[in-house]
C-alpha cells in the first residue's frame, strides 16, 4: 500500500467579500484585498484549487482529470471553515472517487485570520480526535499556528503529521529570520515530545510552507532538518531528514508546451525559492517500522496547465481583485506549487 503526502499553500482562500462569518478584526486587516471578491470568483478560486488537488500525483505533464489527488494533503492560507467546506464541495465533483474531509481548527491569530490544516481520503486515513493539536508560533504582531494531527491507517499503523505556515519575509530577510526560528525551535520541542509518547521510530511527517530555504537556519539548526540520511538515521534525538533537497532543479512543461527548470516552489522577484518542504522522521527512513518514505519520489507537483511560461515566475497565480478585478486570472492557481512524496506501508 502506497499513500501519497502532499502540502500545498491555497494562497489566499478567503470567503467572498461581507461573508456574514467573518471576524471583525479580519475583516478589518483584509477589506481592501478583497474589494471585489465576489462568490463567483471565490467558487471559480475553489475549483481551480481542486483542479490542482485531483493533478497531485499524476505523471508531470499529464491532465489533472487523469489523477486521483492525494491520500492526505496539508494546506494553508485558508480562511476559515466556509473555505475548507466549498473546496471539500469542489473536490467532490472533481474526484468522485475520494471522500475527502478535513481536519481544521479555526484558532489563528495571524494578522489575516488564515489557518494550517488536512485535506484527508477518510476511505484510507481515520484522524484520531484526541490527537488533534494547535501549537502557537508567537510573534510580536501575532501568531500562526502548527496543526498537529494524528492518522491511523486501515491496518492500523499511525502517521503523525504537522502542517507549517511559518512567518513570512515580510520586512527583509535576515530582520524576520527570528520569528522562523521560533517556529523551527516549537516545530522541533513537539517532533521530541511525539518521540517520547511514541518511541524513537513513530513516523512523523512534518510538510508547509516554511518561509525559508532548505539550508537556513530556521530549518538546519532549529528544526534539525538536514539532507544528510544518516545523521537523522543515527540520532539519538529529535531530527527530521528534509526530503525537498530531492526536487531541486526539476524539469517541467508549461502551460505553453515549453519545458523548463523548477528551481523553486514560489519565485519572487525571478529568483526561485524552496519554501514548500517535506520532513521527515527517522521511523520513516530505518525500515524499522511498516512505514518507509520513498524519497526519490519527493517532487513538485508541476501540471502544464499550472506552470508559467516564463522561466523567472514559478505558478500561475489567481490573485485577489483589491478593487480591480482585472488583477485576477481565473486560469490562474496559487502563487505556491505543490509538493509531495510517497509513503509505503509494508
Amino acid at each position: 500500500m502506497e499513500y501519497r503526502v502532499a502540502f500545498w499553500n491555497l494562497e489566499n482562500l478567503f470567503a467572498p467579500e461581507g461573508h456574514p462569518g467573518r471576524e471583525p478584526w479580519i475583516a478589518r486587516a483584509v477589506a481592501r484585498d478583497l474589494a471585489g471578491w465576489t462568490p463567483r470568483l471565490f467558487e471559480r478560486k475553489a475549483d481551480q484549487l481542486a483542479v490542482g488537488i485531483a493533478s497531485i500525483g499524476a505523471t508531470q505533464g499529464g491532465q489533472p482529470e487523469d489523477a486521483a489527488g492525494p491520500d492526505l494533503l496539508g494546506f494553508c492560507e485558508v480562511e476559515n471553515r466556509y473555505a475548507v467546506d466549498a473546496l471539500l464541495s469542489a473536490l467532490s465533483h472533481r474526484v468522485p472517487g475520494r471522500d475527502y474531509r478535513a481536519v481544521h481548527v479555526d484558532a489563528t491569530r495571524d494578522r489575516r485570520g488564515i489557518d494550517t490544516g488536512f485535506i484527508y481520503d477518510a476511505s484510507r486515513l481515520d484522524p484520531i480526535p484526541t490527537e488533534l493539536f494547535s501549537h502557537f508560533v508567537m510573534r510580536r504582531t501575532g501568531t500562526r499556528d502548527i496543526t498537529q494531527q494524528t492518522f491511523t491507517t486501515r491496518s492500523g499503523n499511525q502517521i503523525v503529521a504537522f502542517a507549517n505556515h511559518w512567518p513570512s519575509r515580510s520586512g527583509g530577510h535576515h530582520e524576520s529570520s527570528g520569528f522562523r526560528a521560533t517556529a523551527g525551535e516549537t516545530l522541533g520541542y513537539w517532533h521530541e515530545r511525539v518521540r517520547e509518547q511514541k518511541g524513537r521510530d513513530v513516523a512523523v511527517v512534518a510538510i508547509g510552507d516554511f518561509n525559508d530555504d532548505p539550508g537556513d537556519a530556521s530549518l538546519c539548526v532549529h528544526a534539525r532538518a538536514t539532507r544528510e540520511r544518516d545523521d537523522v538515521e543515527g540520532a539519538t534525538s529529535a531530527r527530521f531528514y528534509n526530503v525537498s533537497w530531492n526536487y531541486l532543479r526539476q524539469r517541467a512543461t508549461s502551460a505553453s508546451g515549453r519545458e523548463r527548470t523548477l528551481y523553486g516552489t514560489l519565485y519572487f522577484r525571478g529568483n526561485g525559492h524552496v519554501l514548500d518542504q517535506i520532513l521527515v522522521s527517522r521511523g520513516l527512513l530505518t525500515g524499522s517500522g511498516p512505514l518507509r518514505v520513498l524519497e526519490h519520489s519527493a517532487r513538485i507537483e508541476a501540471p502544464a496547465a499550472m506552470v508559467h511560461r516564463s522561466k523567472n515566475h514559478g505558478p500561475i497565480r489567481f490573485g485577489l481583485p483589491r478593487g480591480k478585478p482585472a488583477s485576477v486570472d481565473p486560469d490562474g492557481f496559487s502563487d505556491h506549487f505543490p509538493v509531495s512524496v510517497v509513503v509505503e506501508e509494508r
